[in-house]
């Protein structure tokens, strides 16, 4: 009889959400199944009155969103080795279910070239998915769960095998694109990425351009994601699908210029090391429903 699957979960914070993260805290503590082991990150804040057993580490500056999750990551050992798939969870988010890590060690028993899970997060007020938020192209089902080729950031499983074997997560993007980065290296060497909409993980609906670098950053690790990932003939396509449907958006001027400066930066700066995806991986991707170039 094999042992049941060890799970832990990530969770970071700014220190500016202390009702939320205690709910979500409290979520996690209500699984069912053995314990999930919780690492929460203070991003440049110190973390205080925090629930029994859950281990802290505190940052001495904010180093983003993935660089937070990489802390987290090694909190566990090296590439999250002391246990088998991390949770990665919001702190202003809500595990909905007490049967999701549960559900998250079924999967990954029956599927082991599944490496990640992506959760479907709701509003916990009207029960809404955001397009946005289901990681597809046919994104008007949210109810349908499927094969997929990113995930979400704030509320997914990743097997930690996979960390060890293509690398963390990029912590010089600071904040977007982290995850399809790191999608896309995972399923290069082999990994199957599923979405499943019986996961949940209840979060306020809000837009992303909340955040003041939204359009620079979006902008500039595109650029960078492209660089590192896609073969050289891909690059110029994707990028350039890209711009032409940010432009059908027609976003506003300061806005756009936002954009540029961030797509100028994305050229010009060092974005880490190169490592293209092989071609049958593209392929991979085209028959998942979105190739690499949209």
């Amino acid at each position: 009889m094999t042992a049941p699957m060890r799970l832990g979960a990530v969770i970071i914070t700014m220190g500016n959400r202390p009702d939320e993260l205690k709910a979500l805290l409290d979520s996690v503590a209500r699984q069912d199944g053995d314990p999930v082991e919780v690492v929460v990150v203070g991003q440049g804040v110190p973390l205080t009155g925090l629930p029994e057993g859950v281990r802290t580490v505190e940052l001495p500056e904010n180093l983003g969103i993935p660089g937070g999750r990489n802390v987290g990551i090694e909190a566990f050992g090296p590439g999250g080795a002391d246990v088998d798939a991390l949770l990665f969870l919001d702190d202003d988010g809500l595990l909905e279910r007490t049967d999701t890590a549960e559900l998250c060690r079924q999967a990954f028993a029956e599927d082991r070239e599944l490496g990640i899970i992506s959760f479907r997060i709701a509003d916990p007020e009207t029960g809404a998915t955001q397009r946005r938020h289901v990681p597809r192209l046919r994104a008007s089902d949210p109810m349908r769960s499927s094969r997929v080729t990113t995930f979400l950031g704030g509320a997914n499983a990743v097997r930690t095998t996979v960390f060890q074997q293509v690398g963390a997560l990029p912590g010089e993007f600071f904040y977007a694109h982290e995850e399809t980065d790191l999608a896309w290296r995972a399923l290069d060497a082999g990994w199957l990425i599923d979405y499943r909409a019986d996961m949940v993980l209840l979060h306020p609906t809000t837009a992303p351009s909340r955040h003041a670098v939204y359009h620079r950053m979006v902008a500039r690790n595109r650029v960078w994601l492209a660089r590192r990932n896609l073969p050289a003939p891909l690059v110029p396509v994707y990028l350039g699908v890209w711009l032409a449907l940010t432009l059908v958006r027609r976003p506003s001027a300061p806005a756009l210029k936002a954009w540029f400066g961030g797509f100028k930066e994305g050229w010009t700066t060092p974005c880490g090391p190169r490592r293209p995806m092989r071609w049958r991986t593209v392929w991979k991707l085209t028959r998942l429903g979105r190739p690499p170039v949209i």
